[in-house]
């Protein structure tokens, strides 16, 4: 569970807030991200037909990592507010998303065998989802500013990719005369468009 930091001050509570926007930006971050995460996982499970003890595994590794998230996001919101250490703790939290990054990768690969229509891989945003992450992390050494930039901009990436796929899929849905509806039952006609949702984070 994310906890925020709460500010306790005698007086002057506005001023308190502001200074501490580098630590709510690290909650913002972290539950964007899980948010990211839930829904790619949810595109994938819509898009598999059966479950084997194998992907079962996985999808219990994934969930020990986004379990895991809550202690580097209070490390660094806690060492951001301290205004020391704040690389290590920025460092911290890279390698656990890291981490997550890689085991939803895995995830996702071998939930592929199960899906209901295979789609073609889209390489371009599995190698960002891949590769961004240990980036923002190895700029955590140098800079922690720009190390959260990159953060920030995984989620804001994987929100805006799921959504323009969708978009896309509805394009050409209507194009073809009918019109397309993302739920558990028309996942597949999402993944006969080579749009599924799923497939990246």
């Amino acid at each position: 569970m994310l906890n925020p930091i709460v500010a306790k001050v005698a007086r002057r509570l506005g001023p308190a807030l502001i200074r501490e926007w580098p630590s709510d930006a690290a909650y913002a971050i972290s539950f964007s991200t899980i948010v990211v995460i839930w829904v790619n996982h949810h595109g994938i499970i819509d898009a598999i037909d059966r479950f084997d003890r194998v992907l079962l595994f996985l999808n219990g590794l994934l969930l020990l990592t986004v379990a895991a998230i809550p202690f580097p996001t209070g490390l660094l919101a806690h060492y951001l507010e301290a205004g020391h250490d704040q690389n290590a703790a920025a460092v911290a939290y890279g390698l656990t998303m890291s981490s997550m990054s890689l085991v939803f990768s895995i995830f996702n690969l071998y939930a592929r065998r199960y899906r209901i229509k295979m789609a073609p891989l889209d390489w371009v945003g599995f190698s960002l989802g891949l590769g961004l992450w240990p980036l923002a992390t190895i700029s955590a050494f140098f800079s922690v500013p720009l190390a959260l930039t990159l953060f920030a901009f995984v989620v804001l990436f994987y929100i805006a990719l799921p959504v323009t796929r969708e978009r896309r899929a509805m394009a050409a849905s209507s194009g073809e005369g009918g019109a397309l509806r993302l739920s558990h039952g028309d996942a597949a006609a999402t993944e006969a468009r080579g749009r599924d949702l799923g497939d990246d984070a």
